[in-house]
């Protein structure tokens, strides 16, 4: 790894001297240099980590070092060093972009303490840009998979109003892929570089989802010990993306009414509104329409919110997307379990298709992942799959929504079970049969690992076999 360089500028040589012998011991590359021009024409050929320069210099002061580096150089830090007298100059340069200031005389600990904080902070923002640009590059349109009409006419309607502030809201069924729309949405457009803030209102309790959105002041209510942001000021200049927003209470709609029309709103227990400029991206597998017919969701939120509607169409209407889909999960979770799986057999991919998805892209999602487990070889196979759909179970098609949701349940146990126990036996047969190592090694406790194995009746092989 290349060592931090950093340049020192000081008109002082006690000042360049002792810099240096603090900081080259800690693994610093460190360039003194006696003025601001000096420092400049330096910067101007060589890559500097951290600049420290003097307040007060002869030809050019520290300020307008700060400023011509902050110009020019922006991802270079920049600590100012202060005599007496100066400090209140050294806190106005710090609004100006300084990461800090240190008075003269210092002493070396104060000096590398400093540092060290400095480049932490650069290592921190340069992380977060990379992450940001990595998901930039991964929410791109041309990245999202599907090339049936129904899924074109979907990017089309992203690629028109990501670049604006509307109100998008994306209905689907549940497992389409809406979160991923909306991610979309929001890294190509003009705020892809501020934060992306996901709201479940189908998780948070009714008694909490106005705390957790709008925040609240201390001694707002029992156990409010101190201010706390809610995630609408998080996702200032950002996008604030409600999923699931059908399960809102009535007065919280009535609240969030309020904060998109007027672009404010008020912590809980608190005087004054704040202002927001968020945008708003929401999405559903109710229709609400419907619902404000029953008076379980607002009209007129609805249609503030209706302003850009996006369908997402469920799997079983756009079948030509499977096979691409198919490859996209195989070559992803067989790089995460470290398995060689590269093909789809022509049975397997006919069963994929004939399929009806009725948990959509999660379902062949997981459905991919689980038969990945279970493959010896380098290719899925038939056996390799779930147990057939609800209709070709052998229990018949359910004839109320209370057998739909049991058979549902009775199939996600069991798939749950099959891919407990290749995942059992996988781990064992890696480590010749060996429960403590197999445990070891997929880093759960012995005694957990083995309860799982009692759970489902898998007995350690005689050793004949091992």
């Amino acid at each position: 790894m290349d060592r931090p360089r950093i340049l020192v500028i000081d008109d002082e040589d006690i000042v360049r001297i002792s810099c240096q012998r603090a900081l080259e011991p800690e693994g610093y590359d460190v360039t003194a240099v006696k003025s601001g021009a000096d420092g400049l024409r330096l910067l101007e050929n060589e890559a500097f980590d951290l600049v420290l320069t003097d307040l007060k210099m002869p030809d050019m002061d520290g300020i307008e070092v700060l400023r011509r580096v902050r110009e020019g150089w922006p991802d270079t830090e920049v600590i100012l060093i202060t005599g007496y007298g100066t400090v209140a100059t050294a806190v106005n340069a710090m609004k100006l972009g300084a990461f800090d200031y240190i008075e003269k005389p210092f002493r070396p600990n104060e000096l590398i303490i400093l540092v060290s904080r400095s480049l932490e902070r650069k290592r921190l923002l340069l992380e977060n840009l990379r992450l940001r640009s990595e998901l930039t590059e991964q929410y791109k349109l041309e990245n999202i998979i599907g090339t049936s009409k129904t899924m074109q006419r979907v990017f089309h309607l992203i690629a028109k109003v990501a670049s604006t502030g509307s109100t998008v809201l994306i209905t689907g069924e549940s497992g389409t892929g809406k979160e991923l729309i909306a991610r979309a949405i929001h890294y190509n457009s003009p705020r892809k570089d501020r934060p992306f803030i996901v709201v479940d209102c189908g998780t948070i309790p009714d008694a909490l989802i106005e705390s957790e959105l709008f925040g609240h002041v201390k001694g707002a209510f029992t156990g409010a010990i101190e201010n706390r942001k809610g995630l609408m000021e998080l996702a200032d200049e950002g996008s604030l993306f409600l999923d699931e927003i059908g399960n809102l209470n009535l007065s919280t709609q009535a609240k969030l009414l309020r904060a998109l029309q007027e672009k404010e709103f008020r912590p809980l227990g608190g005087k004054n509104p704040l202002k927001c400029d968020m945008r708003f991206i929401v999405a559903t597998n109710k229709n609400l329409e419907a619902m404000t017919k029953e008076g379980t969701f607002r009209e007129d939120f609805f249609y503030r919110l209706n302003v850009f509607p996006v369908s997402i169409p469920p799997l079983r209407d756009r079948k030509e997307d499977i096979p691409m889909l198919a490859y996209h999960f195989l070559q992803k979770y067989s790089k995460e379990t470290e398995k060689d799986v590269t093909h789809i057999s022509a049975e397997t991919m006919k069963a994929l298709i004939n399929y009806e998805w009725p948990g959509n892209v999660r379902e062949l999602e997981n459905t991919i992942q689980r038969a990945i487990i279970l493959c010896q070889g380098k290719t899925l196979q038939p056996a390799h799959l779930p147990p057939p759909g609800v209709a070709d179970d052998g229990e018949g098609v359910p004839r109320t929504i209370v057998e739909l949701k049991g058979r549902k349940k009775g199939l996600r146990l069991k798939s749950i079970e099959d891919i407990e126990k290749a995942f059992l036996v996988d781990a064992l047969k890696r480590n010749e049969w060996n429960i403590s190592r197999a445990a070891l090694d997929v880093g759960m406790q012995r005694t957990n690992f083995h309860a799982l194995l009692k759970k489902h009746n898998i007995s350690r092989v005689p050793a004949k076999t091992r």
